[in-house]
C-alpha cells in the first residue's frame, strides 16, 4: 500500500492514478496511523512552498513524516514534495522547510530565450547511480513545470540533473528518502518505470 499525502495541494489525484495505473494499491490521506500502516509514502504537490507547509503543519503531516523518514520506510517528494525536504526556499523567505535534506530552493534565473517557468521536457543526467532510474538511458525526457530549483548541498545525494540555463538538481537520493523536481506521472513510459522503480523498492 502507498500512501500519498493530501495536503490540499494541486496535482495530487494525477499522483494516485499514475500509481493505481501500474497496479498499486494507493490511499489518499492526512491520517496518521494511516500513513504509519503504510509501505510507502509520497509527497507530491503543485503550488507555492510557504502555503504548503503551513497545511502540513496544519494537518500535522510534517510530524507523520519526520516518523516515516525515522523508520526507514521509503518516501518520494514529487515537484513541491521535493522542494519542501530541504531548508529554505527563495519563494517564501523566512519560512523554513521539513530541513531532512541539506540544500536550498532558488529562483530560476532569468536568461535570454528561457521562459519562466520551465514547463515542459527536458533531458535527465545521471551524474551518480539512482535506483529510481533502472532500466533508463541517460539523455531521457521528463516533464517539469516549475520556477524555482533545487541546489543541494551534498552533490552526493544528486542522482538525475537537467540543464535550463542553469544546472538543476532534477533527482535526489538519500537512504529511504527519493524526491524529483519534474513530473513523473507526467512524464510517459519513463516516468511510468520512475514510479515502478520506486514502488519495487
Amino acid at each position: 500500500m502507498i500512501a500519498i499525502l493530501d495536503y490540499d495541494a494541486g496535482n495530487i489525484k494525477s499522483v494516485e492514478k499514475a500509481f493505481r495505473r501500474i497496479g498499486e494499491e494507493t490511499v489518499l490521506t492526512r491520517d496518521f496511523h494511516e500513513i504509519l500502516k503504510a509501505d510507502k509514502v509520497v509527497l507530491p504537490g503543485v503550488g507555492s512552498f510557504g502555503d504548503a507547509m503551513s497545511h502540513l503543519k496544519k494537518y500535522e503531516l510534517d510530524k507523520a513524516i519526520y516518523d516515516v523518514v525515522n523508520n526507514d520506510k521509503p518516501f518520494l517528494g514529487i515537484c513541491l514534495g521535493l522542494q519542501l525536504l530541504f531548508e529554505s526556499s527563495e519563494e517564501s523567505p523566512g519560512e523554513e522547510g521539513l530541513g531532512i535534506l541539506k540544500g536550498n530552493i532558488t529562483k530560476i534565473p532569468d536568461a535570454p530565450g528561457l521562459k519562466i517557468p520551465h514547463i515542459g521536457w527536458n533531458s535527465l543526467e545521471f551524474p551518480r547511480q539512482g535506483r529510481l532510474f533502472k532500466g533508463l538511458d541517460e539523455g531521457c525526457f521528463v516533464y517539469f513545470v516549475h520556477s524555482y530549483y533545487l541546489q543541494a548541498k551534498d552533490e552526493e545525494i544528486v542522482k538525475a540533473s537537467a540543464r535550463y540555463g542553469v544546472n538543476i538538481h532534477a533527482s535526489v537520493e538519500k537512504n529511504n528518502v527519493f524526491a524529483c523536481q519534474f513530473h513523473p506521472e507526467k512524464s510517459s513510459e519513463v516516468g511510468r518505470t520512475i514510479l515502478q522503480n520506486f514502488a519495487n523498492i
